[in-house]
Order: structure tokens, then C-alpha cells, then sequence
């Protein structure tokens, strides 16, 4: 147990400092490390994948608070938005983990996979969302992006950020807004997607010792412990290093998992 919660510990480092350095939410690195770490702890297959993603959204639940406060503090979060998006942020994670529980492990794997060359694409591509200035956001338009952003970022085990900075920005919110503001969506989206995970895992008689539902108690209070005062180091890192080199690099590493992820996905 210890030596495990080692691997965690250093994995948690790593992907804070990554997360500071790129940018990136935790899920894009916590997800595929916890799938292959479960996959050769020997945990049952078909509960693999959706460990991997409540226990990263769970940890997210953790690190988003830091990370809100912080904007908060800079005066970036727009609470009127916020207040919006989160009604169909919080019914559409419920939603999405409700999904991922009745979808087959293979399904779960492929829609991650090609999940991960999207971000790999945006990275290589270095796309820049455009702002659409006549585009001014209705009730409805907040609900429906709300439930769609929370449905898909509880099946992912992401905050949400992918999905909603680009929303934002084409919405006319300046990008330092829009990055604020998708943090503050995250809190939600990671509360509500963790604890229904924990309560659709609950009495599941086959889950390894030390689950919390479909959570993963050690991989969540190890990653939790460090990614958050590593992240602050890769925010350093990024005025410092060449990070265009080093994003395109990292962009190579996101692109081999999803191919590997999406090619175990589609074997027979």
C-alpha cells in the first residue's frame, strides 16, 4: 500500500506541474495514468475505466477551490455567468455519470480516446478560439451549454474547461474571464459528478478494498497531495522554459495514449 501511494504522491507532482506549465485540466493526465495503473493493480476490467474517472473528478473537486479562489481574488470570475451555466452544469453531470455507468467498458475507453486526439490535435494545431462579437448569450443558450458541458465532462473526469473556454470566448468573454469562469463551472460539475459516481458504485460487490463507491481512496488522496502545490511550480516553469516546444512534445505523448486507448478499444 505504501509503495502505491508513492506512485501517486509522484504522479500527482507531475501532473500538477504539468497542469501549471500547459494549462491543461488534471483529467487529460489523471485519467489514463489511473486507467493503466488499475489495469496492472488488477482491478476488474469493466470497472477500470469509470474508477479512473470518478476519482479523477473527484480529485478535482479538491484543486478546483484553490484554483477559483485565486481568480476570485484577481476579480476574473463573472458570478452572473457562473450562476447561469451551473443549474445545467450540475443536472447535466449528474446525467453524464448516470451514462457512463451503463455504457459498455469498450464504449467508455473509445469515447475517451478520441477525446484525448482532440486535445492532442488543439495542441499541435495551437487552435485560438475566436470571439464572436455579435453574439450576445440567452437563457436558454447558458442551459442547454450548461447540460451539455457537464454531461460530457462527468464522462470524461474532466473540469470542463476544454468545452467551456471555447464557449466563453465565442460568447465575447475576454479569454482571462472565460479561463475564470470555467474554473468556477468545475467546483460543480466535480461535486455533483463524484458524489453521484459514489452513490451508482455504492454497493458494488466487486470493487477493490478502499473505494468510495466508484472512487479510489489512495490514487485520490496522493494525487490530491501534491498536484496542488506542484501546480504553482509549472505556472513558474512556463515563463521559463520553451513551452511551445515542450507543448507540441506533450502534445505527441496525449496523441500515442489516445491511439493506444482507441486501438485497445476497438479490439475484438
Amino acid at each position: 500500500m505504501w509503495e502505491e501511494l508513492g506512485l501517486y504522491l509522484a504522479f500527482g507532482s507531475l501532473a500538477g506541474v504539468l497542469s501549471g506549465l500547459f494549462g491543461i485540466g488534471g483529467g487529460v493526465v489523471i485519467v489514463p495514468f489511473l486507467v493503466w495503473f488499475f489495469s496492472v493493480r488488477g482491478f476488474p476490467p469493466n470497472s477500470v475505466m469509470i474508477m479512473a474517472v470518478a476519482t479523477s473528478l473527484a480529485t478535482i473537486v479538491v484543486t478546483s477551490v484553490s484554483a477559483v479562489y485565486a481568480h476570485h481574488r484577481l476579480g476574473a470570475v463573472r458570478w452572473d455567468t457562473v450562476s447561469r451555466l451551473s443549474p445545467g452544469v450540475l443536472i447535466g453531470s449528474i446525467l453524464g455519470s448516470i451514462i457512463a455507468d451503463r455504457l459498455p467498458a469498450h464504449w467508455f475507453k473509445l469515447i475517451f480516446a478520441l477525446f484525448l486526439l482532440y486535445v492532442a490535435a488543439r495542441l499541435l494545431i495551437d487552435v485560438k478560439t475566436k470571439s464572436d462579437q455579435s453574439r450576445t448569450p440567452s437563457g436558454w443558450l447558458y442551459s442547454a451549454a450548461g447540460l451539455g458541458i457537464g454531461a460530457v465532462s462527468s464522462i470524461l473526469g474532466i473540469g470542463g474547461g476544454t468545452l467551456s473556454v471555447p464557449f466563453l470566448v465565442r460568447c465575447h468573454f475576454p479569454i482571462r474571464n472565460a479561463v475564470a469562469i470555467s474554473s468556477a463551472c468545475g467546483f460543480p460539475i466535480a461535486v455533483a459528478g463524484s458524489l453521484t459516481y459514489i452513490a451508482l458504485g455504492w454497493e458494488k460487490p466487486v470493487l477493490p478494498a478502499w473505494s468510495l463507491g466508484y472512487v479510489y481512496l489512495p490514487a485520490f488522496a496522493g494525487i490530491v497531495a501534491t498536484s496542488i502545490p506542484f501546480a504553482p511550480l509549472g505556472a513558474k516553469l512556463a515563463h521559463r522554459l520553451p513551452t511551445r516546444k515542450l507543448r507540441r512534445m506533450f502534445a505527441i505523448v496525449v496523441l500515442i495514449v489516445g491511439v493506444k486507448l482507441f486501438w485497445q478499444a476497438i479490439q475484438p
